[in-house]
């Protein structure tokens, strides 16, 4: 067994642990997870360091290393990269160094134990270093993948047990360098803010090759020249360069002069905060009013997009130098996982490599941020119903709308209070004439007939019978004038029935069928749910109540099937808003209507492929859109007419003749009260003959 001092953990320079170097094809020399006790110690340490001390500490050594390795005899083309090189390393991580960032330490096997050691020595890692070690199976490709995922698996565990992380590689294997690049940013190791040194022996004309893996990464190639005494040259490969261009050259290494940087040149550049080489990619696209709308301009040719989002797509495209073609997904919709694992859609061209980005919007949702990577927030936005609206019609029990319910129980008390002031006046005037059961109910069929406006004889009544009874009148006459007059207006008014504000109402309904998005995030949603009213809303699918259509469907959805009142589309609010304002447009009329209930509410934003660093530069600049309120601006610009049947009335005014159909409900009334009278005469006839 033999050791080495990998694990080092400096904080005012002093040295914590020493690890062990067990015999394997891959295994970690050292690692960067130490127990609780060592890094309390070492949090302790490192508040009593001033700060201007440790980054001086952290310079001196980096430049005794650089010093002492560019003295230390080494043989031309001894293949030692890692010695060589390292120093040139230790000054770059010096230069550029993000404090609380563990080192991680990648070499193919083909160094030797005792590059190694200097090689961890040399760099600046205060907070930790762990080294891994994997050596390619010759031969067999499959195999050597295998080793490098499980080297991978390691380096993600320091990765979440970490700020962050610095990774440097060693090699002079091109299958190596370039595999490890992919396996690491398709894993999310190699993120952008994951800075990557790669260090090779390699000749620079054999750089391109390991171009388009280290491109997409923050990562500079630190090439050793194998002379003696060393010198070194630091690379930075541009994303979206032509496969033979040539890396920039951003520094250069020598044991005396150190680093020095090329004029006008950074390590570790921001590569995409404007692409140098304003290179053509590939958007995934397709129509979603008012969002997007999409032209075909003939075969072979381009597509042409309107929209809001266009609009933001050519601001991105300017600020990020960039141009673009549109690419519409074969089945034209957002994206849904399948059962065997692939996606449908917009997200499955960004997931397969097919287009750079998608423009959407999309919907953000746990499952697809599995498969892409969501930009900035650009709107939210709410699930509604939009139902046709019914014919107007006049309310058949409408003479009972013009008092409201407290009035007629206040008019009912009054008849009461008025029979009860009269009893009571009789019994106090002639307590022998006490009103029995008789004369109460004779009493009140006078006042019912008063209301119903039938003739009273007031013979043989008192005075203050006669007051009452007058009193009475003049409440009855006042009400039923009122009455009288209210009912006439509202004869005249047309109800616009609106039956379906919430989904339990139109899954009550089973003469209406439900119209959904297809490839949405509700299909996926409604594929998930397990329970509730949405899991009710799957299963309409096989009663036949449920289907899906594209978004370019939607105008013959709203024409063909809404508006005969057969179906009802359920979908985004936007999206209704913009059918709604495109009808009345064309027709003068509100024919639809939106419901009161919202439903999955949803953010929205573009998608980039995964862990992709011009996702968060396309995020940089939408939050700029976003905030400025100017993406909300071209929205209302992009619906004509929108606020025109958004709120639209429930209830119209007309001129015309009154018919059965609209009064039958009085109609009802007068023979029910008839069928009750009726009843009434034979039980009486009835009583009088037994």
């Amino acid at each position: 067994m033999t050791k080495l001092q990998g694990c080092t953990w400096w904080g005012s320079n002093l040295r914590m642990d020493v690890c062990p170097i067990p015999r394997s094809p891959l295994y970690p020399i050292s690692h960067c997870l130490p127990n609780t006790r060592q890094v309390w110690m070492c949090l302790s340490i490192l508040r009593m360091s001033a700060w201007v001390g440790t980054k001086l500490a952290v310079y001196c050594v980096a430049l005794l290393v650089s010093l002492s390795i560019g003295e230390a005899p080494r043989p031309r083309g001894s293949g030692e990269p890692l010695e060589a090189a390292g120093a040139a390393a230790a000054a770059v991580l010096a230069r550029a160094w993000q404090p609380h960032c563990c080192v991680i330490l990648l070499t193919d096997g083909a160094a030797s134990t005792h590059a190694v050691t200097k090689g961890v020595e040399q760099l600046p890692a205060p907070w930790g270093a762990t080294v891994l070690e994997t050596r390619p199976a010759p031969g067999n490709s499959n195999r050597s993948v295998a080793l490098l995922g499980e080297a991978l698996s390691h380096a993600l565990r320091v990765r979440r047990a970490s700020w962050c992380v610095v990774v440097v590689v060693v090699s002079d294997n091109i299958f190596f360098l370039v595999k490890w690049a992919e396996l690491g940013i398709e894993s999310g190791l190699l993120a952008w803010p994951t800075r990557v040194v790669a260090i090779t022996g390699l000749p620079t004309t054999r750089l391109h090759r390991i171009h388009l893996a280290y491109s997409h990464a923050n990562s500079v190639v630190v090439v050793s020249n194998g002379n003696t005494p060393p010198r070194c040259t630091v690379w930075v490969h541009q994303p979206f360069s032509p496969p033979n261009a040539r890396a920039a050259q951003v520094a250069s290494w020598s044991p005396l002069r150190g680093l020095s940087l090329v004029p006008r040149k950074i390590l570790f550049p921001d590569k995409f905060h404007k692409l140098a080489w304003g290179p053509t990619l590939v958007v995934a696209a397709e129509e979603y009013p008012p969002h997007v709308l999409i032209s075909d301009t003939g075969p072979g040719q381009d597509y042409v997009l309107t929209g809001p989002m266009e609009k933001l797509l050519r601001i991105l495209s300017t600020q990020l130098n960039f141009t673009y073609t549109i690419k519409r997904p074969p089945d034209g919709s957002w994206g849904v996982l399948l059962e065997d694992g692939s996606w449908t859609g917009m997200v499955g061209m960004v997931n397969r490599k097919e287009a750079d980005m998608g423009l959407g919007p999309f919907a953000v949702t746990t499952i697809r941020a599995t498969a892409v990577d969501y930009t900035r927030t650009i709107l939210v936005d709410y699930g509604r119903i939009l139902a046709g609206s019914g014919k107007p019609e006049v309310d058949p029990w409408g003479f009972l709308l013009p008092f409201t319910p407290d009035v007629w129980l206040a008019f009912l008390a009054a008849m009461g209070a008025a029979l009860a002031a009269i009893a009571f006046l009789a019994s106090c005037a002639a307590p022998r004439l006490v009103a029995p059961t008789s004369w109460l109910s004779g009493r009140t069929l006078m006042y019912m007939r008063v209301v119903l406006q039938q003739d009273v004889s007031a013979r043989g009544m008192r005075w203050w019978e006669r007051l009452v009874l007058g009193a009475w009148m003049v409440l009855t006459l006042v009400l039923m004038r009122s009455y009288a007059g209210t009912l006439m207006s509202l004869l005249a008014v047309r109800q616009i029935p609106q039956p379906f504000q919430d989904l339990r109402r139109l899954l009550d309904d089973p003469d209406v069928t439900m119209v959904w998005e297809a490839g949405s995030m509700y299909v996926q949603f409604l594929m998930a749910v397990t329970s509730g009213i949405f899991r009710e809303v799957r299963e309409a699918e096989s009663l036949g109540r449920l289907v899906f259509v594209k978004t370019t469907d939607y105008n013959h959805v709203l024409d063909q099937m809404v508006r005969r009142g057969t179906h009802a589309f359920v979908g985004e609010y936007l999206s209704s808003r913009v059918l709604m304002a495109n009808d009345f447009s064309a027709s003068g009329q509100c024919d639809f209507y939106a419901s009161r209930a919202k439903f999955l509410p949803f953010m929205f934003a573009m998608v980039g492929r995964r862990y992709s660093p011009l996702v968060p530069a396309l995020s940089a600049r939408i939050g700029s859109v976003t905030e400025a309120g100017l993406y909300d601006s071209w929205l209302d610009a992009a619906i004509p007419n929108d606020t025109s049947c958004v709120a639209a009335p429930t209830k119209v005014t007309v001129t015309s003749s009154l018919g059965l159909v609209n009064l039958w409900g009085m109609f009802t009334m007068l023979g029910s009260g008839a069928a009750v009278a009726g009843l009434a005469l034979v039980g009486e006839v009835l009583a009088g003959h037994l």
